[in-house]
């Protein structure tokens, strides 16, 4: 198999970009990754199994512990893992030096092909290029939109966060907003500081920023009722993470505020916050898809020569609003926890 880089596919073949990939079949979600699991839930997808070579495929994210949003990215990559014939090995740390560990443990591993996100891309730049120098094609999903290229990755999936920023400001000027509070949950996260850039240049009010610790919620809770209760003039708090738009309900409660609550990102708990008012909307940018493509982003690769987006556009996976008037249509694929 030619695994060479994007930058010398480009100068000896024609852009072959993968329009059909998100219309293949999305086969019924497997329990829990690779092995005989991952083999026994290919038995039931409707689509079958490929009768391609086994491969080994690593996803190496940046889930912290308790983040319910990555649940739906890695069913999205187990069902594209059955369908393609793919031992899928997934591990997670949001520390990206840790991260970068589990990437090398991948390379070491010898694995068929990596899924990586680059929430801090900095620190991913060494251990890509290693896996790049083992022969070992990348692609990159959900964060890293801005440095997937220039760190040789194959394709990307996910959503433009600053767009998705500047349509989600652009929302709350409707909604009759005067001053929100954006609150980060990870700091020096990339992609979630852009989302917050992205709404303070669209938005027409004041917008401040709160950074919280993402990975011990009573904190999280405690700190925006905190915030809440200092600056009565809030009347909006804008969450990057359908856990913490749950826990900034439980904040605006606490804090006996009339404040309400926005998020990008969504879960089956979201979904019916939406549906009872307690959240007024959501931004989804698909991780179910996300998750999918990337991991079968490396199967057409490897099987038949294939760059997503001609290797030089990304694939986008959103922004689409989430609110009253078409949440009833995500509920069912909600509650599968598919959306």
């Amino acid at each position: 198999m030619d695994r060479s880089s994007p930058s010398r596919f480009r100068r000896s073949a024609p852009f072959v970009a993968v329009a059909a990939a998100a219309a293949l079949t999305l086969a019924g979600c497997a329990s829990a990754h690779g092995g005989k699991k991952a083999e026994e839930a290919a038995q039931n997808a409707s689509a079958g199994k490929a009768n391609t070579p086994r491969m080994t495929v690593a996803m190496v994210t940046h889930q912290a512990p308790g983040d319910t949003f990555w649940d739906t990215v890695r069913k999205g990559a187990e069902a594209a893992a059955a369908k393609d014939n793919i031992k899928l090995i997934y591990s997670a740390d949001p520390n990206a030096g840790n991260q970068a560990n589990l990437v090398q443990n991948a390379i070491d591993q010898k694995v068929d092909g990596i899924a990586v996100t680059l929430a801090k891309p900095d620190a991913m730049k060494s251990v890509i290029g290693k896996a790049e120098q083992a022969g070992i094609p990348v692609v990159g999903l959900n964060s890293g939109l801005s440095d997937w290229k220039q760190l040789g990755l194959l394709s990307f999936f996910g959503q433009d966060e600053s767009v998705a920023g500047e349509a989600f400001g652009d929302k709350l000027n409707t909604t009759g907003a005067k001053k929100i509070v954006c609150v980060i949950q990870e700091q020096g996260n990339v992609g979630l500081t852009q989302r917050c850039d992205g709404v303070k240049k669209t938005f027409k009010g004041t917008t401040e920023t709160l950074y919280v610790n993402g990975t011990d919620m009573p904190s999280v809770r405690s700190t925006i009722t905190a915030k809440l209760k200092q600056d009565s003039a809030i009347d909006t708090v804008v969450t990057l993470g359908a856990p913490f738009a749950l826990t900034a309900v439980q904040s605006v409660g606490d804090a006996g505020s009339k404040a309400k609550v926005a998020t990008f990102d969504l879960n089956k708990d979201l979904v019916k916050a939406v549906q009872d008012g307690s959240i007024e909307f959501a931004v989804d940018q698909q991780p179910y898809l996300q998750g999918y493509l990337a991991v079968d982003a490396l199967w057409l690769y490897k099987n038949n020569g294939n760059y997503s987006g001609g290797g030089v556009q990304p694939v986008l996976t959103g922004p689409a609003f989430v609110d009253k008037s078409n949440v009833d249509k995500v509920a069912e694929f909600a509650a599968k926890g598919t959306r």
